[in-house]
């Protein structure tokens, strides 16, 4: 069986620019493949999560992944799917946000002994000379046929900047520069992103006379079509300080049952039978195969240690379990015991702010132990914590925190 059987049995391929040609060369050969990041943003999320996990089957094959980090193009900022021109960002900025993404893929992706490149673009892109890049690439460009690309069309009607519209441009010149010097001949990426790859495709066929390949995953969404990876607190993230380990479980935890086969074929690396058994059970007992696949992803982004605890976590609070040490955890002091519940909450990032609270409170959502907080204006006791100084915060109906005097 070879990658691309692996790959589309688990339903990772959306697209591809040249089927044949790419089934014959991944049953043939060892080759060398990129997949592109910009760094928008301090962490990955769990949209970059699932093209790391192509990149890693790809690499567990043989193939050898480049990680290109796009100190260039992050300066710019990719048009597709984006309704208006994203913020420009600072280089201090991008050069944080690359070593923070550094760090994270080193969780997935092999790169010792050279079994996996780390590029920046900004090593070529910031340099270039403009006269030269339209000799040397933007003749083998034409604008009508830019036009009618995906990426493209859906802001031309709001307005689509000269400055966004070099992006393809600068993304298929990537693909060209790593060509020549790494001899990678296909780009892998979200499918999203297909007219951009096609058009790297084309850039090296044409200028270099020679074949070059570009396959596309799909987007991570759920059976109704939503994108999946979203909280009440924006993205998912793979940061540990962004998106706490237990809340990461959670998420994976309470997905829809039509989504969990999706899931675990995409974002573990269980043998598919094992998905496919999981996948099958029905009513009550697929929460088995949610414990599973919760705990399966968590240990691959947060390792096993910390899957482990939040796995007890939940058991503790759903599972009448009695552990409650690894569920999180709001530290506050003497003098907070006795404050308005309110303001300690919100102090302690358990609401984003005290409207948030309020809101909470009016529709019943706020529970003290057991006993739901009717009371805005309501303040904690000494007598309503534990022995231990701590108490159990329910927000919602699957949030819970632990407030403990430190």
């Amino acid at each position: 069986m070879s990658v691309l059987d692996v790959l589309q049995e688990r339903g990772f391929i959306k697209q591809m620019s040249h089927e044949n040609e790419i089934k014959e060369l991944l049953e043939n050969e060892k080759i060398t493949f990129y997949i592109g990041f910009d760094p928008t943003a301090d962490s990955l999320h769990v949209g970059h999560f699932i093209a790391l996990m192509m990149m890693s089957h790809m690499q567990k094959a043989g193939h050898r992944p480049i990680c290109l980090l796009g100190g260039g193009t992050g300066m710019v900022g990719d048009p597709s799917g984006k309704d208006e021109m994203r913020k420009m960002l600072t280089p201090e900025f991008i050069n944080h946000n690359i070593a923070c993404f550094k760090k994270q893929m080193s969780r997935f992706i092999d790169f010792s002994d050279g079994k996996a490149i780390l590029a920046n673009n900004a090593d070529w892109l910031l340099d270039l000379n403009y006269i030269q890049l339209l000799r040397e690439v933007g003749v083998h460009f034409s604008v009508n046929r830019m036009l009618t690309a995906e990426c493209f069309k859906k802001r031309l009607e709001r307005g689509l900047s000269f400055f966004e519209f070099n992006y393809m441009i600068m993304q298929s010149y990537d693909f060209w520069r790593l060509n020549k010097e790494y001899g990678c001949i296909m780009e892998l990426g979200g499918d999203d992103q297909w007219s951009n790859m096609l058009a790297g495709v084309e850039l090296i066929r044409r200028k270099e006379q020679k074949p070059a390949f570009c396959m596309t995953c799909k987007l991570l969404t759920t059976s109704d079509g939503r994108k999946m990876g979203k909280t009440e607190k924006g993205a998912l993230w793979l940061d540990p300080e962004k998106t706490s380990p237990y809340d990461f479980y959670q998420y994976w935890r309470n997905v829809d049952d039509n989504d969990v086969e999706n899931c675990l074929s995409l974002l573990t690396f269980l043998p598919m039978d094992e998905v496919r058994r999981l996948s099958a059970l029905k009513d009550a007992e697929i929460n088995i195969a949610k414990k599973v696949l919760a705990f399966e992803v968590t240990k691959l982004v947060h390792g096993e240690e910390e899957a482990t605890k939040a796995q007890q976590a939940a058991e503790a609070l759903f599972g009448g379990g009695s552990n409650l040490e690894n569920v999180p955890t709001v530290e506050i002091t003497p003098a907070e015991m006795t404050g308005k519940v309110i303001d300690v909450l919100t102090a302690g990032k358990i609401f984003s702010s005290k409207r948030e609270a309020r809101q909470m409170i009016a529709q019943g959502g706020l529970y003290i132990k057991d006993n739901v907080l009717t009371d805005v204006d309501a303040c904690f006791a000494e007598d309503m914590f534990d022995e231990d100084k701590s108490l159990l915060i329910r927000k919602g109906k699957k949030k819970y925190f632990r407030l403990i005097v430190k």
